[in-house]
């Protein structure tokens, strides 16, 4: 698996910028337009949970798994950008994820945050 499997984010100049922190340097908070999310669910087909069964037994990397977690937190991530473009903002603050297990069936991964529209200082 090579390193463009392990990880995502945004690229260089995304037109929503998506932060972790409350605030971004040289901006200040135009307008607040409120919580915006992004969410999905993914089972795993049984091949690969029997294989990740097997690999558990042993210890190490389930790549599989890893490699399923990164897609899904990334569609998340996309819809948050999504909804938060609908609503005209230019960035997200306070970007978080959120995953659980969905009844025993997938992991439920929920990308949250503030959409706003940011003025430069």
């Amino acid at each position: 698996m090579g390193i463009e499997e392990y990880g995502g984010g945004q690229g260089p100049q995304p037109d929503v910028l998506v932060v972790t922190t409350n605030d971004v340097p040289g901006h200040r908070v135009q307008e607040v337009l409120g919580e915006v999310f992004g969410l999905t669910v993914r089972s795993r087909h049984l091949g690969s949970q029997l294989g990740a069964g097997l690999k558990s037994l042993v210890g190490g990397e389930l790549r599989g798994l890893t490699k399923t977690l990164v897609q899904t937190r990334n569609q998340a991530m996309d819809r948050l950008v999504e909804q938060a473009r609908a609503r005209g903002a230019d960035a997200v603050l306070a970007f978080r994820f959120d995953v659980t297990e969905a009844a025993d069936l997938g992991t439920e991964v929920c990308a949250y945050g503030t959409a706003v529209i940011l003025a430069r200082e």
